[in-house]
Order: structure tokens, then C-alpha cells, then sequence
């Protein structure tokens, strides 16, 4: 088959990442389908922002859709209801979001809404989410598990909030963090609901595998939770205890992990249970994983199960073994943060401008040329399918070696400049024998192919995981989906920073080093998407170079394919900045505008462009972070 005829979003993959939320209409671009209302139709995203636009809300944005999130909450919580169910599992199922994944209160404010129904809770790693949690009515059997290291503090606000209906589960874990229960139990005089965190050996593989295992951070060994027991039992608050936590590891890319893992936890639940400990609820911590490739195989970015397998295979697994100790089913909980939150949102910004590494002419041959611009200009007599490889070659080699003439001074900058423009000459023409012949061309070929698309973003503030742990996200153009892509490209975001560079792309065969775009149009706004971005991304980011937090858009997806506005935040202004890093905006002005008048004194600068410099200044400090 011609390559010009290949549909572009299977360049791309979008059917097999994109969940039937993400999909391509007969215009070439993006839409999002409603998953609430499987019949309406899909939305054109472009749009949406072209809709945005026209209400003053510009890119780069991140845009949550209320929508999935929704649908996600009621998936996890419908998927153990079907499999206790079918089961007969006689706990039942009470999940909690982590609050750590996304802190945003636009986010937490509508998993609490969405949850509420399903009796969905909150899970607290520290002092602030706990503060959180507590500012939100749960459903009346909703729990707040609160993990982590916990002073005295924290501790008493958990233990106090039951007073007033919250069901708070301080998770202990360790044996120091026990006795500090138990000195604020005795001046407080109010009983806790406790849980023990407790290690796994079993490690699972992956990117994460390291938050597994019993060299992960949290949780206790066998010896400590021994030590636990025994002083729980000392101070008459043995039967406080009725929560284990085992975390089975981050994004568990194999299902199989999933089961050991359960296994694993099930024995020391039913071990606790003859000690004495009245043991109700099971945590099993996160790990169920978000299919980023879309090619539903145990690898760093995909999982080989869906969520129904997932929860089928942790209730029978539980079900087994506590019908074979003969004991009660234990309440399940699972802290799935990434697969309950990361589809909800994505980023959306603008290219700026394109390097480009090709040129669509050569200059001429000169007489004076150096032997070595006549060698690289020749190869363009001899460019043909069969011999595109000895081009490269050749190309490359001649390149090389003029480089080196200039650092050493033996041929000028204008000789060089002709030289270069030959060379991506060659390599242009060498891509188009490629792409009408049908020939692979290797991806480290086009990665020295590649041109770099200026995009307006800060890799750092919005997509951390991708700058510090190579994560990969679904990436897209938005628009021109119906015409075959004509360039390969590797992003660079605004920042002044050499790492400021995605480089690594999912396609439908696979990861890429360089991303199929179109040449960029002269007429509208060329738009990227990266998607799944809503777990960790939003709360990582950092200031490099000063770019703050980009607007941030919540939207609904309605039954008749529109969609509403439900909430805008406007992104960071350069003065909310200044202040995130111990500067003072006002004495910013001020130190500027005793400069300006000192120049005005020496006579650089005339009184009647004051007000001009002093204007853009502070409409400077008073605007977005990005381009505009």
C-alpha cells in the first residue's frame, strides 16, 4: 500500500490509546466522545478551543473534562460491584483517591461529588491533604485513610474528626508511630480507628517497580508489626485495629503481579486474624495502571489486564483465601489514583515556529567552491531508491569533514552556510524517495532528520514525569488528521533550557524518537495535544525559568454534543510568580521606576518615553507567563 494513502491517525495510534474518549472526525480533528452518553456525538476539540478563544481563555491550558472524570469513578466502583457480585463476595467495595495524584480543589471537589453514590473516600499523606479531606461531607460510609509519617498533631486531628462522623483510619507505620497513638489516645481520652501498613515481598516489575518489594519506603516487616500488635494489645487498643494496608507497587503493568501481590497480603490478614486483631477492611493500595501505548502489554507505559480483570482477579483472590482460612470477607479498598484521574485531563498549546532540518533547494555550484561542496553537491545526481543508503552515507561523510575544514579555519562562513543548505538539500530529497518508495528509514535516521517544532509550554511546570522519568504520554497534532503528515519533528518547549525537548513519541508501531507533523499552516493555528496528564503532572510541576501554571479550563460534555464551561482558572501572572520565589512585585516597580527617572536625570532617556517604558513594564508583570 502507497504510505500517502494511510489514514494519519493510525500514524498514530489514537484507536488503540484512546479508550473511545479520543477519536478523529471526517474533518481531521481530534473529538472527544462523551462516554455518559455513548450516542451523542463527538465534539471537535479545536473548536472547543476555538470557543475558548472567542471568551478570552487562551492556550497553553490544561483542560479537564468532568465527563471522564466521572466515568472513571463510576467504572472502578461498577467493575467490583459486578465482580462481588458474580463472586458471591460477601465485603463490599470502598475505594479511596489519593490525594497526592492531582491536589487541585476543582479535581477533589467532583471526585467527592461523583464518588458520593459509591460512598468513595479520600486518601491523606500528610497534614494539608488531610486538612483537605476533612473540608469535604463524604457519604456517611466513606473512609479517609491517612498515611505516611504522622506527628502528634496530625494524629489528633484524625483521631478528633470521628466525633463528627468522618470514618479516619490512621494507617501505622512503625512501631514509633504507634506509641504516638497511643500517648495521644490517653490525653485525648477518644477511641482511633487504626490500620498497620505492612510490607510485601513480592515486587512487581516496571517503571516502578522500586515502590515495591521489601525495600520499598513504606510499611512495616513482619518483626515490626509483631512489635505493633503486642503494644496495640498493652494498651487496650488491640481492638482499635481494623484496617491492613499492603501497597502492591505504582502502575502495575502485569496482571499477574496484581494476583501474587493480593496473595501475598491475604496471608498476613489471615495470620493478623489469629492474633487477635478483629481485622474489617483490606487496603491494597494503588498500582492499578493507565494503558498510555495502548498496546495492552506488560511493559513500562501499557498494562496487559482492563479494569474489570483487574477487579475479578483481586475480589476471587481475597475470596479464596479467606474462605480457606475461614474467615469473613474482608471490605476492600484500592488507592487508584492514575487510573481514576489521568484521562481527565490533557494539555493543549500552540506551535510557535519549526527549525526545519531540509531545504527545498540547493545553491549553485561556484568555481571557487572548496572539492568537498562539489563532492556534496554531486550526490543530487545519484539520489535514487537503490542507492538512498550510499547517499546518506555519502552525504554524511562530505558534511563531516567541511565541519571540520571551518573549525579549523580553512574554509569561510558563507562557504560553510552553502554547505549545510546542500546537505539538508540532500536530506530533503532523500525523505521524499523514502516516503513515495515505501522505504524504511531507520528512527535513528530520522532523529538527525527531525526538525524542532517551538511550542508554547514549559516541559518542567506541565509535564514533569516526561522531562525526570521519560513517561510517555499520548501526543497528537489536533487538527489535519485527514492528510498524511509531511515532516517528523521532536518538540521543544519556550524555556531557554536544552532539556526542554520531548523526544520520545507513542506511535501505532511503537515508540519513536520523533513525531510525524504536518508543515506547519500559514492560515490557522497549528494545536498539539498531550493526553492522560491528569495524575501527578498538574501538582509536580516546577518554576523552571519562571513559567508559572498554565489557564486551566473544566468542561462538561453535554447528551447533544456541546459542551459547557463548569470552571476557569486564569494561569499565573509574571507578579504571582515573582512572589512564588521571595520577590516583591511592588518594589520590582519601584526599583525600576528610580532607573528610569535616574536615566531621565543623565539624559539617556527623554521624559516623554517614561510613561512608555514604564507601561510596558507593568504590563509585563501583570501578564501571563507564556507567549501571547
Amino acid at each position: 500500500m502507497n504510505n500517502s494513502r494511510i489514514a494519519s491517525h493510525d500514524i498514530y495510534g489514537i484507536e488503540k490509546w484512546g479508550k473511545d474518549l479520543v477519536v478523529v472526525l471526517g474533518n481531521g480533528e481530534i473529538g472527544l466522545k462523551n462516554p455518559l452518553n455513548p450516542e451523542a456525538p463527538a465534539i471537535s476539540l479545536p473548536e472547543i478551543l476555538r470557543d475558548l478563544e472567542d471568551r478570552g481563555v487562551h492556550v497553553p491550558m490544561l483542560l479537564r473534562v468532568s465527563s471522564y472524570l466521572e466515568n472513571e469513578i463510576r467504572h472502578i466502583n461498577e467493575c467490583f460491584a459486578e465482580a462481588i457480585t458474580r463472586v458471591g463476595y460477601d465485603g463490599a467495595y470502598r475505594g479511596v483517591f489519593p490525594i497526592k495524584v492531582n491536589q487541585q480543589a476543582q479535581v477533589i471537589d467532583r471526585i467527592v461529588e461523583f464518588g458520593k453514590p459509591y460512598n468513595y473516600g479520600l486518601e491523606a499523606g500528610s497534614k494539608p491533604e488531610l486538612v483537605i479531606a476533612l473540608a469535604h461531607r463524604l457519604a456517611k460510609e466513606s473512609l479517609i485513610v491517612c498515611n505516611g509519617i504522622k506527628d502528634a498533631e496530625f494524629i489528633t486531628l484524625a483521631i478528633l474528626s470521628r466525633k463528627i462522623g468522618f470514618n479516619t483510619v490512621i494507617v501505622l507505620e512503625s512501631p514509633k508511630e504507634a506509641d504516638t497513638v497511643i500517648q495521644v489516645v490517653k490525653e485525648l481520652g477518644v477511641e482511633p480507628m487504626l490500620g498497620v501498613r505492612v510490607k510485601l515481598t513480592n515486587q512487581i516489575s516496571g517503571k516502578w517497580e522500586k515502590s515495591s518489594g521489601d525495600r520499598s519506603a513504606f510499611g512495616m516487616k513482619t518483626d515490626q508489626l509483631v512489635t505493633v500488635i503486642d503494644k496495640l494489645r498493652d494498651a487496650g487498643l488491640l481492638h482499635c485495629l481494623k484496617l491492613q494496608h499492603s501497597h502492591l507497587g505504582s502502575q502495575v503493568p502485569d496482571v499477574n503481579d496484581v494476583r501474587r501481590a493480593v496473595s501475598e497480603a491475604c496471608r498476613f490478614y489471615t495470620e493478623l486474624t489469629k492474633e487477635g486483631v478483629p481485622l474489617t477492611h483490606l487496603d491494597l493500595g494503588g498500582g492499578l495502571g493507565v494503558d498510555y501505548t495502548g498496546e495492552k502489554s506488560a511493559t513500562e507505559s501499557s498494562i496487559n489486564y482492563t479494569m474489570r480483570e483487574y477487579c475479578t482477579n483481586v475480589v476471587e483472590t481475597v475470596q479464596y483465601a479467606m474462605d480457606a482460612a475461614g474467615i469473613d470477607h474482608p471490605d476492600l479498598v484500592t488507592e487508584s489514583g492514575r487510573a481514576v484521574v489521568a484521562t481527565s485531563s490533557m494539555l493543549i498549546f500552540n506551535v510557535l515556529e519549526a527549525t526545519l532540518y531540509d531545504a527545498q533547494t540547493a545553491p549553485d555550484a561556484k568555481g571557487d567552491d572548496h572539492h568537498l561542496i562539489s563532492d556534496l553537491l554531486a550526490i543530487t545526481d545519484y539520489i535514487s531508491t537503490d542507492r538512498l543508503q550510499e547517499c546518506w552515507n555519502d552525504a554524511s561523510f562530505y558534511r563531516n569533514e567541511l565541519r571540520a575544514l571551518f573549525h579549523r579555519g580553512y574554509i569561510d562562513l558563507r562557504q560553510m552556510a552553502r554547505a549545510e543548505q546542500i546537505y539538508l538539500h540532500l536530506m530533503a530529497r532523500i525523505k521524499q524517495h523514502a516516503a513515495f518508495d515505501n522505504i524504511a528509514v531507520s528512527d535513528e535516521q530520522m532523529t538527525h532528520l527531525a526538525d524542532i517544532y517551538h511550542c508554547n509550554f514549559s516541559l518542567f511546570q506541565s509535564l514533569p514525569d516526561v522531562w525526570a522519568i521519560d513517561q510517555l504520554h499520548p501526543m497528537v497534532p489536533l487538527q489535519m488528521l485527514n492528510q498524511r503528515p509531511d515532516r517528523r519533528a521532536v518538540l521543544s518547549d519556550i524555556t531557554c533550557d536544552s532539556d526542554g525537548k520531548v523526544d520520545r513519541f507513542i506511535l501505532a508501531d511503537g515508540i519513536s524518537h520523533s513525531l510525524p507533523v504536518h508543515t506547519l499552516p500559514q492560515d490557522e493555528t497549528y494545536y498539539m495535544g498531550v493526553f492522560f496528564v491528569g495524575a501527578y503532572q498538574e501538582t509536580l510541576g516546577d518554576l523552571h525559568n519562571l513559567f508559572g501554571d498554565t489557564n486551566v479550563v473544566t468542561i462538561d460534555l453535554r447528551a447533544d454534543g456541546g459542551f459547557d464551561l463548569l470552571h476557569e482558572q486564569e494561569g499565573d501572572t509574571i507578579s504571582e510568580v515573582l512572589s512564588y520565589v521571595e520577590f516583591d512585585p511592588q518594589a520590582c516597580v519601584a526599583e525600576f521606576r528610580k532607573m528610569v527617572d535616574e536615566a531621565i536625570s543623565t539624559g539617556a532617556l527623554k521624559s516623554k518615553d517614561r510613561k512608555t517604558l514604564m507601561g510596558a513594564y507593568r504590563d509585563s508583570i501583570n501578564g501571563y507567563t507564556y507567549y501571547e
